[in-house]
C-alpha cells in the first residue's frame, strides 16, 4: 500500500469505525486487511479494497450446516486469532445459523434458519461441514426431522454461494472410507461430498481440519469482490491449494540431499531429516500448511515440523485412502539418483574394493536408479551392509580376473 493511501485510510472515519468494531486500532486493522490480501495472493494495493469492503459493506449472512463430522472444522475456527471467532461472527460476517454455537435449540434454531434464508434470499453464504450420507435415502443423518440431503438442497437453493469446509464436506473425507471387509465398495452410510449431492461445483476448503484462515480469506474475497476466489478442478481456492506441501516444506533441503528419517526416534528423525520414507504425503498433497501453519503459535506448528508425516488430509484419494505410513507417489519431483550416503568414510585410504568400484563407475551409473530404488526401503545399517557386500563381490571378481 502506498504511503499516501495508508494516510488517507487511517484518517477515514469508516475505517476507524470498522477498527473499533474489531477491537483494533486503525493500523492493526489495516495490517489485518493487508494480511488477508497477501494470503489471497492479491496484487499490491488490494489491501485498500479489502479494508473498504470490510468497513463499508453489509456483513454477509452465513448459514452453517453440520452433518457427518467431528466438529473439528468449527473447533479450528474457534482457535483463530486474527480475528478471533467472536469478532469474525459478530463483526465480519453475520452467523445466522450454526448448531454448535447457537444458545438456542430445537424449534427456535430451525425458525432462525428459515428467517435468515427468507430475509437474505439469494445473498447468504451457505457453509457445509461434514459429509452427507446418501445410502438408504439418507436416513443416517437427520436434523429437525429432515435428512441431510433434504436440508442441504433446501438451503442451497437460494444461497449466493456454497462453501464446503473440511475434507468430509469436500469429498466425503473419513466417513467415506471403505471398510476392509470382503465385497465392500463404499462406506456403510454412502457418505458423499456436497458437490456430489448437489450435482454442481462448489468451493471446497479441504483439510482435517482445514486452516481457519483459508476459510476466512475466502469469505473476505467474497466480501471484497462480490464473488468467490478462483478455484482448481476440485473446487479448491488456488491461493491455498495450488502448490504441493513438499515444495515449501522446511525439511525439503534434507530430501534434496538424500537425508531421510528411517524410523521414528532414530538419529535422522531426531535431527529433523525428511519424513518421506516414513510415509509423508507432502509430495502428492496440495495445501499451504507448510507456509501458514496452524494455531498462531509460531514456527513448527504443523504436523511435519512436529515430527509426523503429512497424511494428505486435503487430498482426495490420499487422505483416509492410503495407509498413513505408505510412501507417497511423487507428483512432479523425483529424488536424485546420485544421493550421497548419510555417513561417509573419513581418514582411510583406497581399498581394492573401492578401486574396483572406481573402475566400474561408468557401468554403475546405468544401474544407479535401480540401486537407489532398492535402498529406499532399507534402514541406514542395512544400506551400508548391502553396499559393503557389493564392494566385496566386485573386489573378488577383479582379483579372480
Amino acid at each position: 500500500m502506498a504511503k499516501q493511501d495508508l494516510i488517507t485510510l487511517e484518517s477515514d472515519d469508516r475505517i476507524g469505525a470498522a477498527a473499533d468494531r474489531l477491537s483494533m486500532d486503525r493500523r492493526e486493522f489495516l495490517q489485518f486487511c493487508a494480511a488477508m490480501a497477501t494470503t489471497l495472493g492479491l496484487p499490491q494495493g488490494a489491501d485498500a479494497a479489502v479494508a473498504e469492503a470490510v468497513a463499508n459493506k453489509e456483513r454477509p449472512s452465513v448459514i452453517w450446516l453440520h452433518f457427518q463430522e467431528c466438529t473439528g472444522c468449527t473447533e479450528s475456527m474457534l482457535r483463530a486469532e486474527h480475528p478471533t471467532l467472536e469478532k469474525l461472527i459478530l463483526d465480519v460476517i453475520s452467523l445466522d445459523y450454526h448448531e454448535t454455537l447457537f444458545a438456542a435449540a430445537g424449534h427456535q434454531v430451525e425458525e432462525a434458519r428459515l428467517a435468515a434464508m427468507k430475509r437474505h434470499k439469494g445473498k447468504y453464504l451457505l457453509v457445509v461441514e461434514g459429509a452427507i450420507p446418501t445410502r438408504d435415502g439418507g436416513v443416517y443423518c437427520k436434523i429437525g426431522g429432515k435428512t441431510a440431503i433434504e436440508l442441504l438442497k433446501e438451503c442451497a437453493a437460494d444461497a449466493a454461494a456454497v462453501i464446503a469446509i473440511g475434507s468430509c464436506a469436500s469429498w466425503g473425507g473419513m466417513p467415506s472410507t471403505i471398510p476392509s471387509i470382503p465385497g465392500a465398495t463404499e462406506s456403510p452410510t454412502g457418505s458423499s461430498g456436497v458437490a456430489q449431492v448437489l450435482g454442481k461445483p462448489v468451493v471446497t476448503i479441504p483439510g482435517c481440519p482445514p486452516n481457519p484462515y483459508n476459510f476466512l480469506s475466502t469469505v473476505v474475497h467474497f466480501l471484497t469482490f462480490g464473488k468467490l476466489p478462483a478455484v482448481d478442478e476440485k473446487g479448491r481456492p488456488k491461493f491455498a491449494y495450488s502448490r504441493l506441501i513438499h515444495e515449501n516444506c522446511e525439511r525439503r533441503a534434507h530430501f534434496d540431499a538424500g537425508r531421510f528419517a528411517m524410523e521414528f526416534g532414530d538419529d535422522g528423525h531426531r535431527k529433523g531429516y525428511c519424513l518421506y520414507k516414513l510415509g509423508c504425503k507432502g509430495p502428492e498433497t496440495y495445501a499451504n500448511c507448510s507456509v501458514i501453519m496452524f494455531g498462531d503459535a509460531g514456527a513448527g506448528t504443523w504436523p511435519v515440523a512436529c515430527g509426523h508425516p503429512c497424511i494428505g488430509c486435503t487430498e482426495e484419494g490420499v487422505g483416509f485412502a492410503k495407509p498413513i505410513h505408505a510412501m507417497a507417489k511423487m507428483k512432479n519431483i523425483e529424488p536424485s539418483v546420485f544421493l550421497p550416503r548419510i555417513v561417509e568414510e573419513k581418514g582411510i585410504g583406497a581399498t581394492l574394493g573401492s578401486a574396483a568400484v572406481l573402475a566400474a563407475v561408468a557401468g554403475a551409473a546405468a544401474g544407479a536408479g535401480a540401486m537407489v530404488a532398492k535402498n529406499l526401503g532399507l534402514s541406514h545399517q542395512a544400506a551400508e551392509l548391502e553396499r559393503a557386500k557389493q564392494e566385496g563381490k566386485q573386489a573378488d571378481e577383479t582379483t579372480g580376473a
